[in-house]
């Protein structure tokens, strides 16, 4: 299938490492330009050589009021166009409602929900009929998750907005979309389980609760959100799409 990637052009935030990073590789490997995002420069210079020609590394944090008119602007001068962004931060820190401080709470809504929102909403006044804006979410969209209070905290409102904005820009023809990683064996992943005492019958526990009775590879979920973000997936809006392996029982 060809899913119309050739030569359009995303903002991929996040896209250092882990499911950001697996978005990008997917994106470029079907032909379409990338402009990927990270806190620290080193990395995501690393990440865009890694990526080759068709891909620009701009150290940025979600967080900042400022960065979204820096990436699109980033897009349009690198590439001559911006087609959609898919906005990916990395996971807020683990813990218990109780554990929690309000300092973190505030840092995680900035980074994780208002950051978001930010360059959502920078996207939406700049993308024409068929831009697309996607959302790297959580499982936790519908279900908590146990010792991940913040994200079970933020990630449904932000699945909310997601679902709000597509009825907005829908008659405009731009789209809107989330995904809802499980279990994918990225680096967050490793390091949640590695907080138990004994990280490996974490896993082992984990996989058993999953029908496909493994953790996802990266480039699964990256395969997934590269063709909802392409032409291809053009009448697919509002929809939040799990990529768990079956891990969610309901409907």
């Amino acid at each position: 299938m060809d899913l119309g990637l050739k030569d359009r052009v995303y903002v991929v935030t996040g896209a250092t490492r882990g499911l950001g990073n697996a978005v990008a590789r997917e994106l470029v490997a079907d032909g379409a330009k990338v402009v990927v995002t990270g806190r620290d420069e080193e990395r995501a210079a690393g990440a865009a050589k890694a990526l080759g020609p068709d891909a620009v590394g701009m150290a940025v944090d979600n967080a900042d009021p400022e960065a979204p008119a820096r990436l699109i602007a980033a897009a349009r001068n690198a590439f001559g166009r911006f087609d959609g962004v898919l906005v990916s931060v990395g996971g807020p820190p683990p813990g218990f409602a109780a554990d929690i401080t309000d300092e973190q709470w505030r840092m995680s809504f900035e980074s994780v929900f208002l950051g978001a929102v930010r360059l959502a909403r920078a996207a939406a006044a700049e993308l024409e009929a068929g831009g697309v804006i996607g959302f790297v979410l959580s499982g936790s969209v519908h279900e908590p998750i146990p010792a991940l209070t913040v994200s079970n905290g933020l990630r449904p409102g932000l699945a909310g907005f997601a679902k709000s904005l597509s009825d907005e820009l829908g008659p405009r023809g731009i789209r809107v979309v989330g995904v809802l990683p499980a279990r994918i064996d990225t680096d967050r992943v490793r390091e949640l389980d590695g907080l138990s005492a004994d990280p490996e019958a974490t896993r082992a526990a984990n996989e058993s609760r999953i029908p496909l009775r493994r953790y996802g590879a990266p480039e699964e979920f990256g395969r997934v959100a590269a063709f909802l973000l392409s032409p291809a997936a053009s009448y697919l809006t509002g929809i939040m799409v799990p990529v768990d392996g079956g891990m969610r029982h309901g409907f």
